[in-house]
């Protein structure tokens, strides 16, 4: 590290049995998240998405830089114009853009153009990563590992919001374009996803084919 001023690391090692404990209770507490397209309209305290939002901040990042920007939109009038953009986006997806195979793809998820969510959910976060800043403010650096860094910072916001009972989808109509603009974002900055975040409507439904996931042995190999 050189000359450069460290601190003492802030780590408490646990028994073995605590770990095992926690390691299989948090993904029994994961593998019930669902992406969720029937939200309600009730209120959500701004203070759990701030805290969040502070909890995906902590991912780490090249240099340390972190190339992320989380624009909230609430209930606002914004939302109906969003709403008509994003949905002008997926209509031409929809209609030829995506090719046959993508769409075959989906078929099973029951997805469509149409996105009332965008209206209905009492928050919505646009993800943006920033080409140029820096660790401090005013900084106008490159930003390195930028689309590795806002993934993972966006991978524990999603977990955060399910921790604190929320539910979420993802959202990532292509092109984003019209987010920049609407939340008046610099054009150094690209937009990642759209996350909804809420309450489930009351009789909400997943679809069958989402609940399954590839067990252990088609996603991990342990080498000796």
């Amino acid at each position: 590290m050189g000359d450069h001023p460290t601190i003492p690391l802030d780590f408490t090692e646990l028994p073995e049995g605590e770990m095992r404990a926690r390691a299989l209770g948090f993904y029994e507490a994961m593998k019930t998240r669902r992406t969720v397209r029937d939200f309600s309209d009730r209120d959500v305290p701004r203070e759990i998405i701030e805290h969040a939002i502070l909890t995906a901040g902590t991912a780490p990042s090249g240099a340390n830089h972190q190339p992320w920007f989380f624009s909230v939109i609430g209930r606002g009038p914004l939302r109906k114009t969003l709403r008509e953009a994003a949905e002008a986006e997926e209509r031409a997806f929809y209609e030829g853009k995506a090719g046959a195979e993508w769409l075959e793809a989906l078929g099973p998820l029951g997805t469509d153009a149409d996105k009332p969510f965008l209206e209905t959910a009492p928050w919505l976060i646009a993800v943006f990563a920033q080409r140029r800043g820096g660790p401090k403010p005013g900084d106008n650096r490159k930003n390195y590992y930028v689309s590795e860094s806002v993934g993972i910072a966006c991978g524990l916001l999603l977990t955060s919001l399910h921790q604190a009972g929320l539910a979420t989808l993802t959202h990532t109509p292509n092109p984003m374009g019209f987010l920049t603009e609407l939340c008046g974002r610099p054009e150094n900055e690209k937009p990642v996803m759209l996350i909804v975040v809420g309450y489930p409507a009351d009789g909400a439904r997943v679809p069958l084919h989402a609940i399954h996931k590839k067990p252990l042995d088609q996603i991990c190999g342990f080498i000796e």
